[in-house]
């Protein structure tokens, strides 16, 4: 499919990836469809910027998408809702993109328009890959719609062809980093005591909105490192005050037209840290070490374990993931004593990104601190998205 022509309404003030990247996403995927004797993929993506439409399509979804991406020919994308088709237009690739439709009440319903669209692409025999967030109750009108049709499982395949980054992907994540750093430093400049953390959400999203720059996360948990309560950034900013003596943790990542690195520090309020904390930091630190040292590509999961031993030999534990990939891609990696399987045969490959993030907490888990960043994996080893300075800061 060429994709360097783009059609009428396409506006180039959105950011888009080139026409030879898109080519070359196109031929694996089909390649996969090959392998798989698949006639077409149906990819349904629900929520805000969903990673496989956007791969497919330049779309950064909103509502619900689906794109049906055909083995020969032109993909289409069905969009929900009805105002958000017009942007969809301009910014996707794809020539044909519609309203998805809605149910006799009024309600959002792409299904009748999906079943519309296979049929006109003449599917009603053979095999179809489904991909995304597709609920049972869609899959059973799909099924009873081609009872002739094979439905196969295709969004492993998905999964597998976005794990290692173009270099125009490493470009969008690169951006994505230096706006986490700036929010991070923005913290440590800031920060000061009588703030709620309503603000401090403010203070991280100032520093990126106007470089196009939207909230991935910030989440965030202060405490009295004297009578600590949480060892954990929590999802949700609270209504508490910083308070002199407080440690403030936190895990930040900005998102870049539908790319996410992430940056994660952890900062004292008005005060030295307590030697818990100090201690804390400092295992934090060589348990970071440790793990970024044990990866390049050809490591495995059972590398990774072997070095965070260190937490547990140092009298702490980790209670967040220990490494996961870029937008949660696998493998999420924890502890031997935390365990919760991996990928079978799955090894890092060189083009990879992941983030390193030792949560190191005391064992009741009420206090402690998170250090860590998105690294892009090399043939020799990591090397770091970020450059905000690693230190535990002081603030205010």
């Amino acid at each position: 499919m060429t994709t360097a022509v783009q059609g009428p309404l396409t506006d180039r003030d959105y950011p888009t990836f080139s026409g030879p990247e898109f080519d070359r996403r196109d031929a694996e995927i089909r390649a996969r469809m090959d392998a798989l004797d698949l006639q077409l993929v149906v990819v349904c993506g629900r929520g805000g910027r969903d990673p496989n439409v956007l791969y497919l399509s330049n779309w950064l979804s909103t509502r619900e998408a689906w794109v049906l991406f055909p083995r020969h020919g032109e993909p289409t994308m069905l969009i929900q809702l009805s105002n958000h088709l017009p942007l969809a237009r301009r910014m996707s690739r794809f020539p044909d993109v519609r309203f998805g439709g809605s149910a006799p009440t009024g309600s959002v319903d792409t299904v009748p328009t999906l079943i519309e669209c296979l049929r006109e692409r003449g599917v009603s025999t053979g095999r179809v890959g489904l991909a995304g967030t597709i609920t049972w109750r869609e899959h059973a009108r799909l099924t009873a719609a081609f009872p002739r049709v094979e439905w196969v499982e295709f969004g492993g395949q998905l999964v597998d062809q976005r794990q290692v980054k173009s270099a125009e992907e490493l470009e969008r994540l690169a951006v994505s980093a230096r706006m986490c750093d700036a929010s991070a430093m923005a913290i440590a400049e800031q920060a000061r005591p009588g703030m709620t953390e309503h603000e401090l959400a403010r203070i991280v999203e100032d520093s990126y909105l106007a470089e196009g720059g939207v909230n991935g996360i910030h989440f965030m948990v202060a405490t009295q490192m004297s009578d600590p309560r949480g060892g954990v950034p929590c999802q949700h900013q609270s209504d508490r005050r910083l308070q002199l003596g407080d440690a403030l943790v936190v895990e930040l990542s900005t998102n870049y037209a539908g790319y996410s690195a992430q940056v994660l520090r952890s900062y004292t309020i008005g005060a030295d840290p307590t030697p818990l904390y100090a201690r804390l930091h400092d295992v934090a630190l060589e348990v970071f070490d440790a793990v970024a040292s044990a990866i390049k590509s050809g490591s495995t999961v059972p590398d990774i374990l072997d070095a965070a031993q260190v937490a547990q030999e140092r009298g702490f534990t980790i209670y967040d993931d220990l490494v996961h990939g870029c937008a949660q891609l696998p493998a999420i990696v924890r502890t031997r004593q935390t365990y919760r399987g991996e990928p079978e045969g799955f090894v890092y490959q060189e083009g990879m990104c992941l983030v390193v993030q030792p949560n190191i907490v005391t064992p009741d888990g009420l206090a402690g601190v998170q250090y860590g960043e998105m690294f892009k994996v090399t043939a020799s080893g990591l090397e770091s998205l970020h450059s905000v300075p690693r230190e535990f800061f002081r603030c205010g």
